[in-house]
């Protein structure tokens, strides 16, 4: 165990390829003195039946963001889960981060009339109620990678969290968190194999972890038959237009207290430079549109381990159905429970530091419900 609490996790070695994630021991436990948060919305089902899924994501997306902005270069493991996200870090920043989970409550109440929960868990309380944190680092790509989460010590955190235990209030009217970077200027990406399905696999408690990675095994050798096995982003990244679709949602998010119609006007000004640049190819300084664009791709966060298996998938009708096969016989067997969502478009919310560097990170999810539509069929089977 490494004993510089602000070193653990950088100190994992990424894992290069995603199917070994599935594998219980390429997991290494969180130090007992760590903090586990989570956050997610409450009504989320409500707020899709409204149209109002992208700003779902955006809203979820905003809990990583300023966790990273607070957290300046430390790096910390993170999960985003479509109208929520997970994520740890070490005991003596409890306090710092509390700070922000209550600002971002505040604000998406005021800025979206959406109420966000958030908890702060130790993880030392989790390991008492017989669960654990485990985490590992996936590469996405040479600039990127993403935390995984096993041990199902998020899953009973989320659970207590929604019970109303260890609830982070909210801060006082006005606060305002960080979320410089944020942003989902490119367009929706349409099914080119049939449609983007939303797959959340969930591990009973009667399932050993050796069932599970059984079975997560054969559902990703299965997806992999897909065309860049079911990869929803583009090679050569999304497409861009002008106006861009999340242009008001982007506003709200950025304006920081100025006039919104203002900063709309400001942002349209910019992303018309923007689409410029990408429509023709053109450099601006150190900025190439075509390798940014192509890294967007490599980046994007479609498949990941959360105390289970989540995929967004560019799927064609047959693979989904030998999906849903092997899925159905685990569910028959008592080994998981599962929920499939399918839509004709994924989407896209991002968090870049400097569009100069590699290391922008890219979230996706079905457009029309995703990933919290398919948690929704789990809890009503």
């Amino acid at each position: 165990m490494v004993e510089d609490p602000d070193s653990f996790y950088a100190s994992l070695r990424p894992v290069m390829d995603f199917p070994e994630l599935s594998e219980p021991s390429r997991f290494t436990p969180l130090p007992d003195d760590w903090v586990l948060g989570t956050a997610d919305i409450v009504d989320s089902t409500g707020e899709i039946a409204r149209g109002r899924y992208k700003t779902v994501n955006m809203v979820g997306a905003a809990v990583i963001s300023a966790m990273i902005n607070a957290m300046g270069d430390q790096r910390f493991p993170y999960v985003f889960g479509g109208d929520g996200a997970g994520f740890a870090v070490p005991g003596d920043k409890a306090e710092r981060v509390r700070t922000v989970l209550a600002d971002l409550r505040r604000w998406a109440a005021e800025e979206f009339d959406i109420a966000l929960r958030a908890a702060l868990v130790p993880v030392a309380t989790i390991r008492a109620a017989r669960r654990d944190v485990r985490v590992a680092r996936y590469a996405a790509s040479q600039g990127v990678d993403y935390a995984m989460f096993s041990g199902r010590g998020l899953a009973w955190a989320e659970a207590r969290m929604k019970a109303g235990e260890f609830v982070v209030d909210p801060a006082p009217p006005g606060a305002q968190p960080d979320l410089t970077g944020l942003s989902c200027r490119w367009s929706n990406m349409r099914a080119r194999n049939g449609q983007i399905v939303s797959l959340v696999i969930a591990p009973t408690e009667t399932a050993s972890e050796r069932d599970f990675a059984d079975l997560a095994r054969r559902v990703m050798a299965t997806a992999d038959g897909l065309e860049r096995s079911g990869h929803p982003v583009p090679p050569g990244g999304p497409g861009v237009t002008w106006p861009p679709p999340g242009l008001t949602l982007d506003a709200h998010v950025s304006r920081e207290g100025r006039s919104l119609a203002l900063h709309k006007m400001k942002l349209l000004g910019q992303n018309l430079l923007i689409w410029l640049l990408f429509r023709t190819g053109l450099r601006l300084g150190d900025f190439r549109p075509d390798h940014y664009a192509r890294m967007v791709s490599r980046n994007a966060d479609y498949r990941k381990f959360d105390d289970g298996l989540k995929m967004t998938l560019d799927c064609d009708a047959e693979t989904r159905a030998r999906i849903e096969t092997i899925l159905e016989d685990a569910r028959r067997r008592g080994k998981i429970r599962y929920g499939l969502f399918a839509q004709d478009e994924a989407m896209m919310t991002c968090f870049v530091p400097s569009a100069m560097r590699d290391d922008h990170v890219h979230f996706i999810d079905g457009a029309a419900g995703g990933y919290a539509a398919a948690a929704e069929r789990i809890r009503k089977a």
